[in-house]
């Protein structure tokens, strides 16, 4: 491919007023609106003084900014350029967005916090991206943490984590099934230096009740899915106390070893793992990496009402000689690594299901090359309201691929902002409607044409 023109005769000019960059917000935008954003937003968010009048559409205009593909408070001005106002009503300046958000407080925080777990429930009504399990099929929500690296010396809260870091700490809980993709159901900015397990408790509580008022979802089972920074009493507690099993890496203390000290040597099975070969003639694998369980009671040191019956469900795997590789240890050694369930789940079925925990990971991975590209402002709260509004893009962007068609259901941020969002188009005017003329042979045509015409139809009663 190559320029069709030579540089001297081309010409360029900003002058059209008629063309927008992002034609995908249209019917994303309406998409939030039948979902009840702005409502929402109205009825249960009371920033004072006139910093937060119309909190619905400042709400709404930070939500598209995200959606757009802003990752600052400067990057919203691009909701501000050529037609957009002839589409759009109330588009902020930038300016006015962020006072908005430096007047929350931790309180204006939690309300939006309502919002987003409101907003997802209404999402799942008008898209299934939470389809209800099959029988036997599980709800697995997963919990983890990340930390946002930040710059600057005025970041309220920034400090140096686990990770060595200089960051804020966002705990996030998704949850999915076999067959859908993870969407998000639970948000916590925390200072950079506090541990991972802090407000676990309570951000597993609010997830797995608001599972329970998810379309079709309150009968299904659920699995609480961590890693050993949440194997303690508090997070696994509140999750037995709102009907959901776990399955938690358990850390490698001596009652953990002295139970995988236990288990005899012909109680090993053969999993799927790198490198394994299949023998169909005798169902097994053959691979260096085995199972097996053992009964295990968690929290022995607790008063026995605090104590959780479940199993110790174990992986092991040779250990390697670290200063030679091609040359084997001279007697078998084994790296163990253990989790606690209370499952029912057989052995290899729930180390396999277990170690598909990683797919928070993912959904972590998206947000910080989007929306948590940055966290804005040097106050904690207006970046703990910043998480939250970017949960709301990441769910709202979610619904749509999957409105769009099954290709797009499990696609990146950024893949479905490039197929579905940013589609450039010409405003015209014809007896006081709005056309919007796309690009001839757009890839995309068939998956954005569902999307509008989903987007555009009327509301479900």
């Amino acid at each position: 491919m190559q320029v069709s023109h030579a540089a001297r005769t081309a010409a360029w000019s900003f002058d059209d007023p008629n063309l927008v960059s992002a034609a995908g917000l249209v019917p994303i935008l309406r998409l939030a609106e039948k979902a009840g954003l702005r409502s929402l937003a109205d009825q249960w968010l009371s920033v004072p003084t006139d910093k937060g009048a119309n909190a619905g559409s400042k709400v709404a205009a930070l939500v598209t900014g995200m959606v757009a593909g802003a990752d600052s408070i400067d990057d919203m001005a691009l909701l501000r350029h050529g037609g957009m106002k002839k589409i759009f009503s109330s588009v902020y300046a930038p300016s006015t967005l962020g006072s908005f958000l430096r007047s929350f407080t931790f309180g204006h925080v939690r309300q939006l916090d309502a919002i987003a777990s409101r907003l997802l429930i209404n999402l799942a009504g008008e898209a299934p991206i939470l389809p209800a399990p099959t029988d036997g099929q599980m709800v697995f929500v997963d919990v983890d943490d990340t930390i946002i690296e930040v710059h600057g010396p005025k970041k309220q809260g920034a400090g140096f984590g686990y990770s060595g870091v200089r960051g804020l700490n966002a705990l996030l809980a998704t949850v999915s099934t076999e067959t859908a993709a993870p969407v998000i159901i639970g948000q916590r900015l925390r200072k950079g230096a506090a541990g991972s397990p802090r407000g676990a408790a309570r951000i597993v509580a609010d997830a797995l009740k608001t599972v329970t008022r998810l379309p079709s979802m309150k009968r299904a089972p659920v699995l609480l899915r961590a890693d050993s920074a949440y194997y303690g009493h508090a997070t696994v507690a509140a999750a037995r106390k709102a009907g959901a099993d776990v399955s938690i890496t358990a850390r490698q203390d001596p009652a953990v070893k002295r139970a995988i000290g236990t288990i005899p040597d012909d109680a090993w099975t053969k999993i799927q793992y790198t490198n394994a070969i299949y023998d169909r003639d005798t169902d097994t694998w053959t691979s260096v990496a085995e199972v097996a369980e053992v009964p295990f009671t968690a929290f022995t040191s607790k008063p026995k009402k605090d104590r959780v019956e479940g199993r110790l469900v174990v992986r092991r795997i040779p250990e390697l000689n670290k200063k030679k590789l091609s040359q084997p240890t001279l007697f078998d050694t084994h790296r163990f690594h253990a989790f606690f369930t209370t499952s029912t789940l057989d052995t290899v079925t729930a180390d396999r299901v277990h170690r598909r925990h990683a797919i928070i990971e993912q959904v972590n991975a998206d947000l910080k090359s989007s929306a948590l590209a940055h966290l804005p402002s040097g106050i904690f709260t207006a970046n703990a309201a910043w998480l939250v509004l970017a949960v709301i893009a990441f769910n709202l962007t979610r619904t749509a691929a999957t409105i769009a068609g099954a290709n797009l259901a499990s696609a990146t941020t950024a893949t479905i902002r490039r197929k579905l969002v940013h589609i450039p188009a010409r405003i015209a005017s014809s007896a006081r409607r709005i056309r919007l003329h796309l690009p001839e042979a757009w890839p995309c045509e068939t998956a954005w044409s569902a999307l509008f015409a989903h987007a555009l139809a009327p509301p479900r009663r």
